[in-house]
């Protein structure tokens, strides 16, 4: 029996991961389960699977759990704050760590696994995208692990020679590409897309997934932070990741090899496969998802992507070719105008330029240490809050328009 910790179990990462391993009560055990502060829906899985654990950042949503449970908190210990959500990262009873938790809040937390050596399943991306280092030396150090869980990524670790490590350039690979579904203004024009208003830009066509990942989709930010990603962790520089639009999300990435070669791993739309892969890697199990029929998919289309109608993702490209703290500016930047474009406080083709000015005004340099990554977030916060104001100061056009602009 695997023992197995949830971050982030609230999320749907977390529910899929719930689904997987609760087809398999033979082969692994929930130990704990953890979120950040949704107190209901925690208590909801708790009654539902009875973890020993559970734990949430929030020390008053933790409390409201605590009242929410009832008698089930005999059973189930509940863990409070920041520290709460660590110990359950590093719980001995718990061989397996899914990092699940959105955003930098679950930076510590995936930090404190991979240092405590455990199997740990990738899907917080700003473990990555704002502490690579930091996050590749934690693994080498605590002798973890590393296995990703974003579709892209675990495909190309399934394509990749056996025995790759996390963080290691792979024996002769000349290239990754990553697949892009496109989002939902693949097809649209420049005019149309400035237009564009919060109802279309979450509008995905592929995937169903939350309000803000759903922009960061519309304007190809997921994919240039994804490539930062892949460089963390295969081991290899920007200009050896490429980006492909692939609007049916069938081939979920590739990897070319110096003989010619091009592995591809397809699936269909569902993270139970990812998940599944993780957990009984270097085995296969069975996940619960649809298999693929080719005949029904019939065709397969591929295109560069645009850099003047999507700018994002060459905003994304120059921090990866930077490094630093340059990809943490990025990061907080973009979640920022996000945040005020779904408000409506900042049109659509305002999120790249917020993101540009804050890049070009951060003083971010090298890492030294999560103190340095924690700085470099908040200035770029204050750049980015900063700079959404003085547009709105300006009179500049904010308003936007609905599901059809």
């Amino acid at each position: 029996m695997i023992g197995v910790v949830v971050l982030g179990s609230t999320g749907s990462i977390g529910e899929n991961t719930l689904d997987v391993l609760a087809r398999h009560p033979e082969r692994f055990r929930l130990i704990g389960i953890g979120a950040h502060r949704s107190a209901e829906k925690l208590a909801e899985q708790i009654r539902r699977h009875r973890p020993a654990y559970a734990a949430l950042g929030d020390a008053g949503a933790a409390r409201e759990l605590r009242a929410r449970l009832g008698e089930a908190a005999r059973t189930t210990r509940v863990l409070a704050g920041p520290e709460g959500l660590l110990e359950l990262a590093t719980l001995p009873e718990a061989e397996c760590v899914m990092a699940a938790i959105v955003g930098a809040a679950g930076l510590p937390s995936t930090l404190a696994a991979a240092r405590a050596g455990k199997r740990l399943l990738l899907a917080n991306k700003e473990s990555l995208v704002m502490s690579g280092p930091l996050l590749m030396e934690a693994v080498r150090a605590g002798g973890s692990v590393l296995l990703p869980i974003d579709s892209e990524h675990n495909a190309i670790f399934q394509c990749l020679p056996h025995g790759t490590r996390a963080g290691e350039a792979p024996s002769g690979v000349r290239r990754l590409l990553l697949t892009c579904s496109g989002g939902p203004f693949r097809d649209w024009s420049a005019e149309a897309i400035a237009a564009a208003g919060p109802e279309a830009a979450v509008a995905h066509p592929n995937w169903v997934m939350g309000r803000k990942i759903s922009v960061d989709s519309a304007t190809l930010m997921n994919k240039g932070l994804e490539l930062i990603e892949a460089c963390f962790l295969f081991g290899l520089t920007p200009d050896r990741v490429d980006i492909v639009i692939h609007p049916q999300s069938i081939v979920h990435s590739l990897v070319e090899y110096i003989d010619g070669s091009m592995l591809a791993q397809l699936g269909s739309h569902d993270m139970r496969t990812p998940i599944a892969h993780a957990l009984a890697w270097p085995e296969r199990m069975t996940s619960g998802v649809a298999f693929l029929d080719l005949i029904k998919t019939a065709r397969l289309d591929f295109r560069a992507p645009d850099p003047v109608r999507f700018p994002s993702l060459r905003l994304a490209q120059a921090a990866a070719r930077a490094g630093g703290l340059a990809p943490v500016a990025l990061n907080a930047a973009n979640e920022v105008a996000v945040h005020a474009f779904l408000e409506r406080r900042l049109n659509f083709p305002g999120i790249a330029s917020v993101i540009e000015e804050v890049i070009t005004r951060s003083t971010a340099g090298p890492i030294g240490g999560l103190d340095d990554v924690t700085a470099a977030d908040g200035e770029a916060r204050r750049l980015a809050h900063a700079c959404i104001e003085e547009r709105m100061h300006a009179g500049e056009k904010v308003s936007v328009g609905g599901a059809g602009a």
